[in-house]
């Protein structure tokens, strides 16, 4: 019993101390990605509103120019757990989207506003014609991507504010961009961020490591929807685990120590 409750000790220490573990992650040119302090970091963490609107106005602004996000609906940006912006905000925001819908009667598609239940509008119609606008490079969806890349969320800030002057040993193929945390440091996409290119309204401040920051807790929200919720059912397991290993502990002492009583007392009358 003493070993199970060690064990359990131990995993909570470790869920407690694991996010906040500095991350060094070597991609074998010498990149090291920092841990950044993540409101949403485990056990109990928790999206910050006000930062994954910010942060979807980043996307809208920014990212959605290149990237889309296939599998998040406009109604998704008012459900709880995540931006939960007001049912007239979705409508209004999804509305701003120009949708290919049909056919009509005449046989023929057309472009509509959109609306809450429609899939995030991607910025090209197809694979072929995302490569032709960039170069050859097929930007990727971005629905999952905080978890599809090793690192995380740390490493998609690391890789937006990672963008800088060329080193002079290193050289670059053309129409290649230098970047610190990606691997082998030449990545395609052109700096995306830029100070002041996306307008915030609420006082934070426009630059680029508070866009990155904030577009990176939206696409891990994106990714991780359900997140708060599993960190609540994961906090009540723990709890009544704990709960349960010490009702088991007492149980053992109490009815061992009557064992010990009544051989105790047989060895005192022989």
């Amino acid at each position: 019993m003493r070993n199970i409750l060690k064990l359990f000790a131990a995993i909570a220490v470790l869920a407690i101390a694991f996010p906040g573990a500095a991350l060094a992650a070597d991609d074998g040119h010498g990149t090291e990605i920092e841990a950044q302090d993540w409101s949403f970091a485990p056990p109990f963490g928790h999206f910050d509103r006000a930062q994954l609107q910010r942060g979807y106005k980043v996307y809208q602004f920014v990212c959605a120019n290149c990237h889309g996000m296939k599998l998040l609906s406009y109604r998704n940006l008012g459900e709880p757990g995540g931006p939960q912006f007001s049912e007239a905000a979705v409508e209004a925001l999804a509305s701003q989207a120009q949708i290919t819908d049909g056919p009509d009667d005449t046989g023929k598609m057309f472009q509509r506003p959109g609306k809450p239940s429609d899939r995030f509008r991607s910025p090209y119609p197809n694979d072929q014609a995302s490569r032709a606008a960039n170069g050859g490079a097929l930007p990727p969806d971005l629905s999952v991507m905080a978890k599809a890349r090793e690192g995380g969320p740390d490493y998609l800030y690391a890789l937006m504010t990672g963008y800088g002057e060329v080193p002079e040993e290193m050289k670059m193929t053309k129409g290649m961009h230098y970047n610190a945390a990606f691997p082998g440091h030449q990545i395609a996409m052109p700096n995306p961020l830029s100070e002041g290119v996306v307008e915030y309204t609420d006082g934070t401040e426009p630059t680029v490591k508070n866009y990155a920051k904030d577009v990176t807790a939206f696409m891990m929200w994106a990714a991780e929807p359900k997140l708060e919720e599993r960190y609540k059912v994961g906090a009540r397991i723990m709890i009544f685990l704990i709960v349960f290993a010490v009702i088991m502990y007492l149980s053992k002492n109490a009815v061992w120590s009557r064992v010990h009583k009544k051989d105790h007392a047989a060895k005192t009358e022989t």
